[in-house]
């Protein structure tokens, strides 16, 4: 496997010198295809993830109509030749053939909190040429989160997922719970990132609110059945499409601001859906389906 080098962004990132906005640039995953959607000119966008036309996996499925998307993206990847690609690291003979340092990249890690989105829409817009788009963008996203009304309502929240899987601390669900003034559950009861939590534990723990996936309220198997166990049916829903979670970005203040709305309805409309179905496929920081 040829690994690809990151050169000219790391000279950008640390010199500050100007370099020529990238014409072709690639995306690999869904959480790159939010920002370069965001941020770079349609006719720089070359390629998008193979997920980036998937509602339930992606925040900008709708806005990603009409571009490219990646089918086989060892071959397509080499045929475009871009001049930047995001979503590094690259998987197994992603690239393989390439010539060492074909590329520039930009790797973008699990944007955990609302503080790596920031500083990863900083990185994407000097990458892309757009220095003045991410800080547009990042001012209108804190003009929004600091209009948030305060929820009516607070407690103790747990992001609940097919077969008993809870969402715990340092992540972005976490993060979004603290901004909202939810208290997560999973930091009551010391668990991680990603835990197994059986339904006689949750309903010992009763938390005042149970944070869903959209569409969960579909018994499909046996996965989604037990969040319809009678012992747990009574705690008020907070329904969000995994697509707004999965990923850092944009999307980020549309969950809050659900959230939020979702906290001051009246408990009988606590479990309407917003957006996307229920995914059914497998997320950072997710339950396995």
């Amino acid at each position: 496997m040829i690994r690809p080098l990151i050169l000219a962004l790391a000279a950008l990132t640390l010199t500050g010198t100007a370099h020529a906005a990238p014409r072709r640039i690639v995306s690999l995953n869904v959480c790159a295809d939010q920002y370069l959607i965001a941020l770079a000119d349609n006719g720089q966008i070359a390629a998008l993830s193979s997920n980036a036309l998937d509602p339930e996996l992606s925040a900008a499925a709708d806005k990603a109509r009409g571009y490219r998307t990646l089918r086989r993206a060892s071959e397509e990847v080499l045929a475009i030749r871009p001049d930047l690609i995001l979503g590094y690291p690259i998987g197994p003979n992603m690239v393989a053939g390439a010539p060492p340092g074909q590329w520039t990249t930009l790797g973008l890690a699990s944007a955990d909190n609302y503080d790596a989105i920031e500083d990863q829409i900083r990185q994407v817009a000097r990458a892309v040429g757009h220095v003045d788009r991410g800080e547009k963008l990042i001012a209108q996203m804190n003009r929004d989160l600091a209009a948030l009304p305060k929820a009516k309502r607070g407690g103790v929240a747990a992001y609940y997922q097919r077969r008993g899987y809870m969402t715990g601390t340092g992540t972005l669900v976490d993060d979004l719970m603290h901004r909202v003034g939810l208290t997560n559950l999973a930091a009551k009861l010391g668990k991680p990132a990603l835990a197994q939590v059986p339904l006689e534990a949750m309903v010992a723990a009763r938390p005042d609110w149970l944070i869903v996936e959209s569409g969960s309220e579909a018994v499909v198997d046996q996965g989604t059945e037990m969040l319809q166990h009678p012992a747990i049916k009574s705690i008020p829903r907070i329904s969000l499409p995994q697509s707004w979670t999965v990923c850092g970005g944009p999307a980020y203040v549309q969950a809050a601001r659900a959230i939020v709305a979702q906290l001051g309805a009246p408990r009988s409309k606590s479990t309407a859906q917003l957006g996307a179905p229920r995914s059914k496929g497998t997320a950072r920081q997710n339950a396995p389906r």
